[in-house]
């Protein structure tokens, strides 16, 4: 979810640069730039929030939100509520909540940032996609099973045209889209998107992939509580014996 702020001459850890070293690098930098350009020039927005993105990544996620809740309010005095780089401190700091359980905070953050993406870049952008698989997932990790679903449904519908039914983006949310019917009680939704799903994950991926196995064991939970007992022990038998050869016993 997190992405690079591209701010104007932004200092930013080359890729393969460890998080730790990163830190060590933009903290001085960010305080350089802080007293010789002050905090809401362009170059410094931009190493906040790339120091922010280090701290993400290296699971100091209250650090990060420590960084971005200002971040943000200075993005949107300075380039306004709907600028790419203000949807984008949006976006990262709605991942960071999300890390730390703020669930309720991280929809707060992603609702109007849909809604901006859509009207600034209509519903099929890749932004606006990625928006709207994020705000789906922070539904679904705040146990609002339905509002999830309301999402995810028309994304599948979009995701598959732009980019294509195999696209492991379009794969992963149709099998988000399952997890939420299996939630509701709609078991047999579930079923229904879990049986094509299988089959074109061993397909594409093989049977011993790591998200075949996982999809595998989803659909023998959605026929066991759809009471299809005897479906359920078809697929467990045979997976069982697959995890105890891959991943031991």
């Amino acid at each position: 979810m997190t992405k690079p702020d591209r701010g104007r001459k932004a200092a930013a850890p080359q890729a393969g640069a460890g998080t730790c070293d990163a830190i060590a690098i933009l903290t001085p930098l960010l305080a350089e730039r802080e007293r010789t350009l002050g905090r809401e020039h362009p170059d410094t927005l931009a190493t906040r929030g790339n120091l922010a993105n280090a701290y993400q990544a290296a699971g100091r996620s209250a650090e990060a939100i420590a960084i971005l809740e200002p971040l943000l309010a200075d993005r949107e005095r300075v380039h306004g509520p709907e600028h790419p780089n203000t949807l984008r401190t949006r976006t990262n700091l709605a991942g960071a909540y999300q890390a730390t359980g703020r669930h309720e905070d991280a929809i707060e953050m992603l609702e109007p940032l849909v809604a901006a993406h859509e009207r600034t870049l209509g519903a099929e952008h890749q932004s606006t996609l990625a928006s709207r698989f994020n705000l789906a997932g922070a539904y679904q990790a705040a146990r609002r099973t339905q509002d999830a679903i309301e999402v995810l449904e028309p994304l599948v519908v979009d995701l598959e045209p732009k980019l294509g039914a195999e696209h492991q983006n379009t794969l992963r949310t149709r099998g988000n889209l399952a997890g939420a019917y299996h939630s509701a009680g709609r078991f047999q939704d579930a079923i229904a998107v879990l049986e094509p799903l299988v089959a074109d994950l061993e397909r594409i991926l093989g049977p011993e992939h790591p998200d075949t196995l996982a999809t595998r064991g989803n659909l023998a939970n959605a026929y066991q509580s759809a009471g299809r007992i005897q479906a359920s022990i078809d697929i467990l038998e045979p997976l069982l014996a697959d995890l105890e050869r891959i991943v031991g016993p």
